[in-house]
């Protein structure tokens, strides 16, 4: 008799439940955002990030809140997302903070900085080590909030017309570099040139540029880069773990349903979780197939890297003494760095090391 009663109560309460579920969501507004993306479509892993989130916040919403998603030129040039969601012309955009280095060198710690954090690291720092409140402090005076939106994993160092030998064979070199790794690149003789990704591979066939990085294999095989620079060079130290980021005007956030702020927040974790998975597992058979394809890969030297090292040094030093933004995140950011380094140095680098070097 007791059981019975139980389960009258319970499926009474299921079928409550079941009725003011859609009930609340038909008091949420229907909302339709547009979001700006800085990537072509052809790049289906960052571009396809956003995509991600967007499916993600509909469904979430029960479909009354979406996200239109565009990519780099068919609003606005790929380089002015983070001026579009500024002045309003879209809610949202997706992009990498160090687009805007022009604007402050402040905005690369919110994507990435030479020798810097790699993803897992960069995550951490963002999510649990201070990086979050740092980094929205500083988009405040843009009118922004910023969320983590992927990242990529430690990139290679770019395709090169001509080998790179020595410090000295970079002297005159024009290579589309972003970022601060641009200003770094400098202190060697290199002219950095900032190109959009769907850019990059004309300015590379027609002798513009002498060298060029984007991403790694699974995007430069798509951009054709072998075809035209067959000297494939890693690490990428300008970018050991860059992750790019979904802007939102700070006005629409604020007239967002609370219900809608958290879908935000958990799509974008979700699509950043995406992203550096399908990196993972993209890059080698990508890479394999370069490979086959005649690609010589080839690594920095010591001399190279270490030129590079000191010259990164004295640039964000020299930020650092002049700008007080910039300062404000770099040394509880360098602080973090050096833990990383040491945690990884006792835990993830041995095991490591002994998995790519055993017979």
């Amino acid at each position: 008799m007791e059981r019975r009663s139980f389960m009258k109560k319970t499926a009474a309460g299921a079928a409550v439940g079941a009725i003011t579920a859609p009930a609340i969501a038909q008091t949420l507004p229907t909302i339709n955002w547009r979001l700006a993306s800085s990537f072509p479509k052809s790049l289906d892993t960052i571009y396809g990030a956003a995509e991600v989130f967007s499916k993600r916040v509909s469904a979430l919403t029960s479909g009354k809140f979406n996200i239109r998603v565009f990519a780099g030129g068919e609003i606005v040039p790929a380089l002015q997302v983070m001026d579009a969601v500024q002045a309003g012309t879209v809610e949202m955009g997706h992009t990498a903070a160090y687009y805007y280095f022009g604007k402050d060198p402040t905005f690369a710690f919110d994507g990435v900085v030479p020798f810097g954090l790699n993803s897992r690291q960069q995550t951490a720092w963002w999510d649990q080590g201070g990086g979050r409140d740092l980094t929205r402090e500083f988009y405040r005076d843009y009118g922004i909030i910023n969320f983590m939106g992927g990242n990529t994993g430690t990139q290679m160092g770019g395709w090169f017309r001509k080998e790179v030998k020595s410090v000295k064979d970079m002297s005159g070199l024009k290579m589309r570099i972003g970022g601060f790794a641009g200003r770094v690149m400098q202190r060697l003789g290199v002219v950095p040139q900032q190109i959009a990704g769907g850019d990059i591979y004309p300015a590379l066939e027609k002798g513009t540029i002498d060298a060029a990085e984007w991403i790694g294999p699974y995007d430069d095989e798509k951009l054709g880069f072998f075809k035209v620079a067959p000297y494939y060079y890693t690490p990428g130290w300008w970018e050991a773990g860059l992750q790019v980021s979904f802007y939102i005007g700070i006005k629409e956030w604020e007239k967002l349903p609370k219900e809608y702020q958290a879908a935000i927040e958990a799509a974008s974790y979700e699509a950043h979780v995406v992203m550096q998975a399908e990196y993972d597992a993209k890059n080698p058979p990508a890479l394999a197939r370069l490979l086959k394809n005649g690609v010589k890969l080839r690594q920095f030297n010591r001399e190279i890297m270490d030129a590079c090292s000191k010259a990164a040094n004295e640039v964000m030093d020299e930020e650092a003494a002049k700008n007080a933004k910039f300062k404000k995140i770099y040394e509880p950011w360098k602080r973090f760095r050096q833990d990383q380094n040491q945690w990884f140095s006792v835990a993830e680098l041995p095991l490591q090391n002994y998995m790519v070097t055993r017979k």
